[in-house]
Formats: structure tokens, sequence, C-alpha cells
């Protein structure tokens, strides 16, 4: 006759063989599902370089009237801030430059101007053939205190003043003048001239003026120029 107790345990054992297996069968089924939910995926991007280009351009602002009085003055006005956008992305810096203007119809000095049809007895518009002029290197900028401000998200080293000591505006065409420079891997994105002072642009009236018929004007053309390279 066979124990109570060993009857009994049979079905005990099978329970926990079950038990077990239905365990080491829902392992794998978790491993079989982590191992199916693994995926590569890849992405990439195509970038085009953009220009170099005077988001707002360099303008010198008028200067105010002069009174003779016999004596050298000096005329001050504020430059007016400008911006440089570099989107070429070539990290290869930048520079603005500044010169008179000698093409056609222009004057690379300041020079007798009339506006009108008339001026007296000098005809416009225009220059006045054999008119009046000041001397070369009459007109500097000087961006001390001046700096740069980022724009539009731009991130990086921002371009650097040149004309701390004051820079000739009105230079000689064929040898301009450098009024900022950004750095290789410097100047890229977005930056706006800030702060320049009251007296940022000067312009040297000597004694030997000559003054001008009703309505006329001194009168200069500057090239700016932005070009790629420090």
């Amino acid at each position: 006759m066979r124990s109570p107790y060993h009857t009994a345990s049979r079905p005990i054992s099978q329970r926990v063989r079950l038990a077990i297996l239905l365990a080491a069968v829902g392992l794998l089924a978790a491993a079989s599902a982590a191992v199916a939910a693994t995926s590569s995926d890849t992405s990439q991007i195509a970038v085009t370089p953009g220009s170099l280009t005077f988001s707002t351009a360099p303008d010198v602002p008028n200067l105010p009237g002069l009174t003779l009085n016999g004596q050298a003055q000096t005329l001050n006005a504020q430059m007016n801030n400008f911006t440089v956008s570099d989107a070429t992305g070539a990290a290869t810096g930048w520079k603005v430059t500044v010169s008179g203007d000698n093409t056609g119809g222009k004057s690379p000095v300041f020079k007798q101007y009339c506006p009108n049809a008339t001026c007296g007895s000098d005809s416009g518009p225009g220059y006045v053939t054999g008119g009046a002029t000041f001397a070369a290197n009459s007109l500097t900028l000087n961006s001390t205190g001046a700096g740069f401000s980022a724009q539009n998200g731009t991130t990086g080293t921002a371009p650097t003043h040149q004309c701390n000591s004051s820079c000739f505006v009105d230079a000689v065409p064929a040898s301009p003048v450098k009024i900022v420079s950004a750095a290789s891997s410097a100047g890229m994105g977005t930056y706006a001239t800030t702060a320049y002072s009251a007296t940022s642009v000067a312009l040297a009236a000597p004694s030997t003026v000559q003054a001008l018929q009703t309505n006329e004007v001194y009168r200069i053309d500057l090239l700016w120029t932005l070009a790629s390279g420090p």
C-alpha cells in the first residue's frame, strides 16, 4: 500500500515543473520581443553655400553746414551702422574696404556740386566742371568704442573694427582702406556694427575752403567693398 504522502507529492512536483516551463517560455518570448523592437536608422542633410552680402550697406551721413570763420575747422557726424551677412559657410573670413569713387560722373573727393538745373552761373545737376574741391584724405572714420551685435541667432567669433586710430574714407581709389576685418573662421552669420561715437566721422576743413553759390554743396562718392578673406 502506497503512502498517502507519496501520492500527494506527485501533483505538486508537476505543478512546479509546469511553472518553471511557463516562466522559461515567458522569458524567451520577452527576449524575442526585445529583438524585434530594435531598428537601425540614418539621417543626413545637404548644406548649400549662401552669399557674402551687405544686409545694410555702409552709409556716411551728411555733415553739418560750414560757416567760414577764417580758421581751419573740423565737421563731425555719427557714422551710420551697417550689417554684414556671411552665409558662405567657407570660414575664410572677410573684409570691408572703402575708397573714393572715380568712375564716370563721380568724384573721389569732396567737390563742388549743383543739385539743380542751375546754381547761380553754374549748370547742373552734377559736379561743376573745374569746380572747387577738398584735398584727398580729408574725411576720416574713427571706430574707437564701436562694436558688433550678433544677429538672428549668430554665434562664434565677431569681426573687428580696424579704425581705432582713424582711417581715411576718401582714400585714393587704387588703395582702398580696410575698415572692418573678420579673421578666418570668424564673422560667420550676421553681424551689425554698434556704438559709433558722435564724432566718428570727421571732415577737416582748411581755412582756404571756397564758398559756394546758392544751393550748391560739396559732395563726394564713396565705394564700399565687401570681399572674402581677412
